[in-house]
């Protein structure tokens, strides 16, 4: 098909090499970012997006740029702070598999990392939005735990999360109300 001015639009994925996957998950981490900044605003909670940790190697200082960095240790979950005065860490996922979350998403220290923070009596879970069924889970991490430690499989099914996880409903402000679950769960 030719469009205005002769322009002719070129198919724009050629081959797999030319799918990029940067910045997937973006849409539920803006939710989030929203989602959180809605509570910093009405002093309910103070939960924060981390960055993840780099290393310098080459600054340009006169000019404000950076030439060359890298990551200089591997993160650990996505975001942390403190409400009712306890600390709260939790990853945010997104995945476009219908079946299950793929745990190839998580990486064994991030494992370790949410096993720490639920052992040492932290508020800890996963948020998992499955984007093409357009839900989206909270699961402690208490269970996830259990899911790791006894299952030995190599994705969660949505089964699971049916069973196990709070669906969180989509809302206007605030737009991810996962402090809302967390405050009807008694064991978390």
């Amino acid at each position: 098909m030719n469009y205005p001015n002769g322009i002719r639009k070129e198919k724009l994925i050629k081959k797999k090499e030319d799918i990029v996957y940067k910045n997937r998950g973006m849409n539920l981490e803006n939710d989030i970012n929203e989602t959180n900044q809605y509570y910093q605003e009405k002093e309910i909670a103070f939960i924060y997006k981390k960055p993840t940790p780099i290393k310098l190697v080459k600054v340009d200082y006169k000019k404000r740029k950076i030439n060359e960095a890298y990551f200089d240790m591997p993160s650990t979950t996505d975001y942390n702070g403190i409400y009712k005065q306890k600390y709260i860490d939790f990853e945010a996922k997104e995945t476009i598999n219908t079946k299950g979350f793929p745990l190839i998403n998580i990486h064994k220290h991030q494992i370790k990392h949410i096993r720490n923070i639920y052992n040492a009596k932290g508020i800890c879970f996963l948020i998992v939005r499955f984007t093409k069924l357009n839900k989206t889970y909270l699961l402690l991490a208490k269970d996830f735990i259990n899911y790791i430690d006894n299952v030995k499989k190599t994705t969660i099914p949505i089964k699971y999360f049916e069973e196990k996880a709070y669906m969180i409903k989509d809302k206007f402000i605030p737009r991810v109300d996962y402090l809302e679950i967390i405050d009807n769960v008694e064991d978390v």
